[in-house]
């Protein structure tokens, strides 16, 4: 497959180079003022210094010698990267409206068709992060009652790392199970057990999905989506997508029998009934069939990828760091004694809380951020970008920024800790994005990761697999949209 794609982009270079001759090169024709960046070569562009497997490192070490705002050429595509937290502040929170665009990226308008929330565009966009914000909280994000359901999954996931006894077991499976529950609830009301086969089937495809849309083959043919024919990853995703959505619709057609507009069980209810009320005004705008399909599997998809991610990278950072793991035990078996961990404990563990902090960070799980757009034309930083330029707003930079973080490349949990112990917060502590396309489960996301990190620290000594010690754990990031950490096996010894 190597070769055909080499061959095909290397054809289609001469083609096109051939054609600038003829008709002048387009690239002369940049603003003067447009942020500087590597020359591109034609057609290619800047593809031949990127590594694909890592984009984002590729972008870390142009902004060392190009300054935080700077382009790079994909393709044919002109892209502005923005680094570092001063910068990206400036963007996404001073200047929110114009850099609130989602990027036309080839791959998510496949999958989307401009419809939900994560890559949908304009009003559309406006309309459904709205009513997913409004719905997330009728349905407990932020309350009790959402802890509730968090509690209970947790105590499910604890008796299921007790069935293994201490021996070793690949954990990200049902971990990935337990999380992905939680959105569950809130889209259809109900939970599965984890050997359910149609549920394991579910959050696979929204695991392999999230790797794939992160994979070189992916990025090819988002520069290049002419020679999509070529590439077997966006026909896979396309695949997933069909079958993510006949569960959506399978279940859009239960709620839809059972609905009772005084009795909303679920998010899919709630929409339901948005939709009716939408057509007595003879409004039909926005809350139709796709948008409901979209925004659901928005919601299951990031909703399992960014928190399992996170939670793979929170229990092979304990078991690399047995003292900082004991500490946490230690503050846990002190404030919470025997009980459910809830929220509400957080602030009374602030040793804890900065641990959960420092994993997120050092996670970095979503390190290149979805892609922006400007909205008009804009003076930044002493530079003109017009509207819509791609724009990447490049997230590990905020997360490993030199000059907001002591140790920005270790696992220091005393980032977040003040010479008293106390927990401070951080202003470049970004893991779920700024802005106005801040995740909108950020709240959810906090929460279920602080539950489920204690409830399992509580109970269990993680440690690596008999035969292995701390430095044999595989602490490389997997290639993906995500970027979880390549370990998947740990002992759970019991604590009592």
């Amino acid at each position: 497959m190597d070769w055909i794609v080499s061959i095909s982009i290397l054809f289609l270079s001469t083609l096109i180079t051939l054609l600038l001759f003829k008709m002048g090169n387009p690239w002369k024709k940049s603003s003067k003022d447009f942020p500087p960046g590597p020359r591109p070569f034609p057609v290619v562009g800047n593809l031949h210094i990127m590594d694909l497997k890592k984009p984002y490192q590729t972008m870390l070490e142009l902004s060392k010698q190009y300054g935080p705002v700077f382009k790079i050429q994909l393709g044919l595509q002109k892209i502005v990267v923005l680094t570092g937290y001063e910068t990206i502040k400036e963007a996404l929170v001073n200047k929110a409206d114009v850099f609130a665009e989602r990027a036309p990226v080839p791959i998510f308008e496949d999958f989307s068709n401009g419809f939900g929330v994560a890559f949908s565009h304009g009003e559309n966009w406006r309309v459904m992060r709205r009513f997913m914000l409004t719905t997330l909280r009728d349905y407990g994000m932020g309350k009790r009652s959402m802890e509730s359901r968090i509690a209970e999954e947790c105590s499910f996931l604890v008796k299921e790392f007790e069935t293994y006894k201490g021996k070793p077991f690949e954990f990200r499976r049902i971990v990935t199970a337990a999380v992905s529950n939680i959105i569950v609830s809130i889209l259809l009301g109900k939970r599965y057990d984890y050997e359910d086969p149609r549920f394991i089937k579910l959050f696979s495809l929204a695991t392999e999905t999230a790797m794939l849309m992160g994979s070189p083959t992916m990025q090819l043919y988002n520069m290049f989506p002419m020679l999509g024919f070529l590439f077997g990853t966006p026909k896979k995703v396309m695949k997933n997508k069909r079958e993510l959505s006949a569960f959506v619709h399978e279940n859009f057609i239960q709620s839809l029998s059972n609905l009772d507009e005084n009795d909303t069980r679920n998010f899919i209810d709630s929409y339901l009934v948005q939709q009716q009320q939408e057509k007595k005004t003879q409004n039909n705008g926005y809350f139709h069939h796709e948008n409901l399909e979209e925004s659901v599997i928005n919601l299951f998809i990031a909703g399992t990828e960014t928190v399992s991610s996170t939670l793979f990278w929170a229990f092979t950072l304990m078991m690399k760091y047995p003292l900082i793991q004991k500490k946490v035990q230690e503050e846990i078996t002190n404030i919470v004694g025997y009980v459910q961990p809830r929220a509400e404990h957080r602030i009374k563990m602030p040793y804890t809380d900065a641990v959960v902090h420092e994993v997120q960070r050092y996670a970095d799980v979503i390190p290149l951020n979805l892609p922006h757009a400007t909205t008009v034309d804009v003076n930044f930083k002493g530079y003109f970008i017009p509207k819509d330029t791609y724009v990447i707003p490049l997230l590990t930079s905020v997360l490993r920024d030199e000059s907001q973080w002591e140790r920005p490349h270790e696992f220091y949990p005393e980032h977040f800790l003040n010479t008293e112990g106390k927990f401070v917060k951080r202003n470049a502590f970004m893991p779920f994005s700024a802005g106005q396309r801040l995740c909108p489960g950020e709240t959810l996301g906090k929460t279920e990761i602080f539950m489920f990190f204690t409830s399992l620290l509580q109970r269990f000594i993680l440690q690596p697999a008999p035969g292995l010690s701390k430095e044999d754990l595989d602490m490389n990031r997997a290639v993906g949209f995500t970027t979880p950490p390549k370990t998947s096996i740990l002992c759970a010894l019991p604590r009592f």
